[in-house]
């Protein structure tokens, strides 16, 4: 899947998620997407869906992808509110910068569950691949010190941002799961606190190695 396609099916899901609030409060998520995937009841995650009868205790090597990035709506008008605090070139470093971090935590979380990250060309029937993406992705303090034109960035949260992830078997390509899952930094306590680069990474690392857990416990959950 090329990254048009992607982020085409990014908008398909994260339309079907958002429209209408969280997960649509009066809404109910489809049971069986058009992929034949079924939706995983009382998941941690926002939503998951997996195809049934596959057991992903069989997988104990994992194939990850280079995330796709993409800022929420308007977040360059929005942060730069008159004061031209946000440039394409800096919304490009960014973008660069959370797919390296994303991918260093969730490797790194993977290998701590159990779970080695392999080269791509190691594919096999206990592989699987990860084709994870990083949307609506909204950074508080967007450059490196926290302060651009002297303006320091104060606030309760880093940001907030959201995974889709397409999961493969690595033999057939077979998407065999998918899940998609909003997370906020609940900073320090809710307590209002100047942010920058190292606040940014230290709530992308805590989300980050979350989604990396939790996705390992799905795949090693019928063998516990």
């Amino acid at each position: 899947m090329n990254h048009l396609k992607l982020a085409l099916a990014i908008v398909s899901i994260a339309t079907l998620t958002f429209t209408a609030g969280p997960v649509a409060a009066n809404e109910k998520p489809p049971e069986v997407d058009n992929h034949g995937l079924h939706l995983v009841h009382h998941s941690d995650l926002r939503l998951v869906y997996k195809l049934p009868d596959v057991d992903f205790t069989k997988y104990d090597k994992a194939i990850l992808v280079d995330a796709y990035v993409a800022f929420k709506k308007n977040y360059k008008r929005e942060h730069n509110d008159g004061m031209n605090r946000v440039t394409n070139q800096d919304m490009e470093k960014m973008k660069k910068r959370v797919a390296a971090e994303f991918r260093k935590a969730f490797t790194a979380q993977l290998e701590k569950d159990g779970i080695p990250v392999v080269a791509q060309t190691e594919t096999g029937d206990d592989v699987l691949i990860i084709r994870p993406a990083i949307i609506n992705l909204d950074i508080e303090a967007p450059d490196p010190m926290g302060q651009i034109n002297n303006v320091r960035t104060v606030a309760a949260s880093a940001g907030q941002m959201t995974l889709y992830a397409e999961i493969f078997d690595s033999v057939s390509s077979q998407m065999i799961a998918k899940v998609l899952d909003p997370e906020a930094d609940r900073g320090f306590g809710g307590n209002m606190m100047e942010q920058n680069n190292v606040t940014n990474k230290l709530a992308e690392d805590r989300i980050v190695k979350m989604w990396a857990d939790t996705m390992a416990k799905h795949m090693q959950a019928t063998v516990k």
